[in-house]
């Protein structure tokens, strides 16, 4: 699998977790947390891998803009995670927190799928995409071994990450 395909299907996890939360009813507190807690986390690795491995390695003239873009875009989905860490699920705006969440993330990846993938498809090739999906899985493997990856993300908050 290449870097694309590995970020595209963590669009398609992501997208259908989001489905799963706006299935379940208003008295679903509890899932409706745990819901949460595993977009969060995907999020959170999802934003890690991307900004350590694939965004600096896609670095172009044809990329920046996007990509630095999409780093503010990353930054406005860590605040909103940060916020909704702050409270439960069963806080009266925990609902209309995840739904801004979830048309953050809708945005960015609609950009990144329309805008970026094809851009970077021009400017890789299939080896250099399978070598930065091999980086971006070792260390989502670490994320996941250190468990929670979605407590990190308010030390990230401040700033947008660098693009390297």
């Amino acid at each position: 699998m290449d870097a694309i395909e590995m970020l595209k299907k963590q669009h398609r996890e992501v997208e259908g977790l989001f489905s799963k939360y706006d299935q379940l009813g208003e008295h679903a507190v509890k899932g409706k947390q745990r819901l949460f807690e595993q977009i969060a986390d995907a999020l959170a690795m999802h934003a890690t891998i991307e900004e350590k491995h694939f965004y600096p390695a896609v670095k172009a003239k044809r990329t920046e803009d996007i990509l630095l873009e999409a780093l503010e875009e990353h930054l406005g989905i860590k605040r909103v995670i940060a916020d909704l860490l702050k409270v439960t699920s069963s806080d009266e705006t925990f609902d209309a927190k995840v739904k801004v969440l979830k048309e953050q993330v809708e945005h960015h990846v609609k950009e990144e799928e329309t805008d970026l993938f094809p851009k970077v498809k021009k400017i890789l090739d299939a080896q250099e995409l399978t070598s930065i999906a091999e980086q971006m899985q070792a260390t989502m493997q670490k994320l996941e071994a250190k468990g929670e990856p979605r407590k990190a993300v308010p030390a990230e908050t401040r700033d947008a990450a660098p693009l390297k």
